[in-house]
């Protein structure tokens, strides 16, 4: 059986709640749930000569996701974000600046696994620093088929960033309010989901476009056909993690040759049932998805 590829490019770094400090980062949430599906996946980063970091590089490789392109920094601590949670479990979140993720330098190698990566997934928020961003740019143009993570933390965007990131993005994911704020940026005056959705269809080259709703499910455009899921009933504990986790399995799904429809209800499901548990990276068994998407 021929193993899909994947590399994720960006943040990895320490959530620290109130209470305790857990793993994180979009790019690293991706790459652990990308290789919990069978895809052989790479990470892109930087950490810093520290405890943390040395705890971040002991995670990934207990998740099977290769660390050779995770380099240290001298100088620069592994990133931290300061997470609080409001009563609903929505999180907002305070980025250290600069961390060693924002310093990531290209290298040989890098080029040579994105070249044979089956996808390349990348975020908004690693181009908030020049050096991470170059980087990122020189790599693009090498990619077979790059995925868009947006991920929009004020400070930390720019529109003509996001506009040329989005250009050359095969495929795109909001969550609702990112597609809505984009929109607007660009000038749409419309008020629904669907028509932002066409708005930004019509602008972009991206054959691809993903809107996740929250408990409300998602939206699956894949060239020019829609597809929904209207999400599932659970008591959410957190939702930090859980639009990662529906990225990476929407991704690992499609990679796998399943069907727009199976996927994106695979992914809304496994979503879900992150948002149900603590943290952004809870073990989900196959069986325990099979039994939430058909409940006896």
């Amino acid at each position: 059986m021929n193993t899909k590829k994947a590399v994720c490019f960006g943040e990895i770094l320490w959530d620290v709640f109130p209470d305790e400090e857990r793993i994180g980062g979009a790019p690293l949430n991706v790459a652990s749930r990308l290789s919990s599906f069978g895809i052989h996946t790479k990470m892109l980063s930087k950490i810093g000569k520290d405890e943390r970091g040395q705890k971040l590089l002991t995670y990934l490789k207990n998740n099977n996701v290769d660390t050779k392109h995770v380099s240290e920094d001298e100088n620069l601590s592994t990133g931290i974000v300061q997470v609080s949670l409001s009563p609903s479990g929505s999180a907002s979140y305070e980025i250290n600046y600069p961390s060693a993720w924002d310093k990531i330098n290209i290298s040989k190698e890098m080029k040579q696994s994105v070249k044979e990566a089956d996808a390349f997934i990348f975020g908004s928020l690693v181009c908030r620093d020049e050096v991470s961003r170059s980087t990122l740019f020189a790599l693009l143009p090498l990619a077979k088929y790059k995925i868009l993570d947006i991920n929009l933390r004020p400070p930390h965007y720019r529109k003509e960033i996001l506009l040329k990131l989005m250009q050359l993005a095969d495929f795109i994911k909001f969550n609702d309010e990112e597609l809505f704020e984009i929109a607007a940026l660009l000038g749409s005056k419309y008020n629904s989901l669907e028509q932002n959705l066409n708005f930004i269809a019509e602008k972009f080259l991206a054959s691809s476009i993903c809107v996740t709703k929250g408990s409300y499910g998602a939206v699956f455009m894949n060239n020019g056909n829609l597809f929904y899921n209207s999400g599932f009933k659970i008591k959410v504990k957190d939702t930090v993690g859980a639009g990662d986790s529906f990225l990476a399995t929407l991704i690992a799904k499609l990679l796998q040759g399943k069907k727009e429809q199976e996927a994106l209800n695979y992914a809304c499901a496994l979503g879900a049932l992150v948002a149900a548990k603590e943290g952004a990276n809870p073990e989900i068994s196959d069986e325990e998805i099979e039994n939430f998407i058909h409940p006896e």
